[in-house]
């Protein structure tokens, strides 16, 4: 199956271009011009996760071509205004810190120094949490966790001396405290500290639903930090994997039994127009293997996530036409702001809106997580 999937990745390598990646389906269906978008972060990681897991220098030299198009000599990023105050564009900031060990190109750390400076000016919750967006003010998505925690943390390890770790911890801590369902052990997509958001509960101001890949996104921010986590700071390090265990343990509550997968809507599997989503399922599948690989979880986590891994691979990925596909992954949602893509319009957190975001195939947002796990598959072989 590893040579399907590397055969898949290479194939969209050669079929990409810093103007025209494939794997970005909004911005081919919206005809963007090319900008720093988190999309793109995250398909470079997941091409980044293959070079370390492989050694094979063509997937990191990739990667440098593409950012290398991307960033002037002064440090400043086609297409980033650090004015809009947005966490998913600091999301493609992390490939840096790699590329700037393997290439030395200063115009890589100015870049950093450029994405963390948005931090410096990032508004926050009365929590101390970021808000997602300028545009989404006084909220807090599991998606922006992914986004922003696990930059900041190496950035500080590396140019900080790990000044700011309680910063990162109590941010995970908040979330972990206000965003997790007591029943269920889920977590909601979004909070709303004001609780005046047309989505939100106006006693909690939690969204209504348990979306499967924001809970993806916050199990792959987890186990990405705890990996740069010192282990000197024991309280916030052990904290954190009790918080990847909880949320990995309230999902495996909620797989489809027949398939290992997960539904759009978590724990609504039962209800007409729920599917199993690409996205969100590797995204745990990485988060349960990573986490066991490196001892945050226990060792038979690791095969919870190659189960899913497997049914991904083999109900997900297909050939059509000569040429292999993986389908079944969510475009977008999101809460309030802009409408929703299908039928639905409103981004109200809905189990209605959740299942009428358009479906498609081979967009990164599904293609990276899956990659990331296919890399620990390998990670995994060859610890054996």
């Amino acid at each position: 199956m590893l040579e399907k999937v590397i055969q898949y990745l290479d194939n969209i390598l050669t079929s990409s271009t810093p103007e025209k990646p494939m794997w970005n389906k909004e911005a081919i269906l919206e005809d963007w011009t090319a900008r720093w978008n988190y999309i793109d972060g995250c398909m470079l990681k997941a091409i980044l996760d293959f070079y370390n897991a492989t050694k094979n220098q063509k997937y990191i030299e990739f990667v440098d071509s593409y950012v290398d198009y991307y960033i002037k000599d002064d440090g400043s990023i086609l297409g980033y205004n650090v004015e809009e105050l947005n966490c998913d564009h600091i999301n493609e900031g992390k490939v840096l810190f790699q590329l700037f060990d393997y290439t030395k190109k200063e115009k890589y750390k100015k870049a950093l120094d450029l994405l963390y400076s948005q931090l410096q000016m990032q508004p926050r919750t009365k929590s101390g949490n970021y808000w997602h967006k300028k545009i989404y003010p006084h909220q807090i998505w599991l998606d922006g966790l992914y986004m922003v925690q696990p930059f900041l943390l190496e950035y500080d390890r590396r140019y900080r001396g790990f000044e700011g770790y309680r910063d990162v911890f109590q941010q995970f801590e908040f979330v972990y405290h206000t965003m997790r369902d007591q029943q269920t052990g889920l977590m909601y997509h979004g909070y709303d500290e004001t609780k005046s958001m047309f989505w939100a509960n106006p006693q909690t101001g939690l969204s209504p639903s348990f979306w499967t890949r924001s809970q993806g996104w916050y199990a792959m921010a987890l186990v990405d930090t705890i990996e740069t986590m010192d282990e000197q700071y024991f309280f916030e390090y052990q904290s954190l994997q009790q918080y990847l265990k909880s949320i990995l343990d309230a999902l495996l509550k909620v797989q489809d039994d027949k398939t290992q997968m997960f539904y759009q809507v978590s724990d609504q599997g039962h209800r007409e127009g729920n599917y199993l989503e690409t996205s969100g399922s590797c995204a745990i599948a990485y988060a349960l293997m990573k986490g066991s690989r490196l001892g945050y979880v226990p060792s038979y986590y690791y095969d919870y996530g190659l189960q899913i891994y497997e049914a991904v691979s083999k109900d997900k990925l297909y050939e059509e036409n000569g040429s292999i596909h993986l389908g079944d992954i969510c475009l977008i949602a999101g809460l309030g702001g802009m409408p929703g893509m299908g039928d639905y319009k409103l981004r109200d957190g809905s189990y209605e809106y959740y299942i009428s975001e358009p479906i498609v195939e081979d967009d990164a947002k599904g293609v990276a997580p899956f990659l990331f796990s296919a890399a620990q598959v390998i990670m995994g072989t060859e610890s054996i």
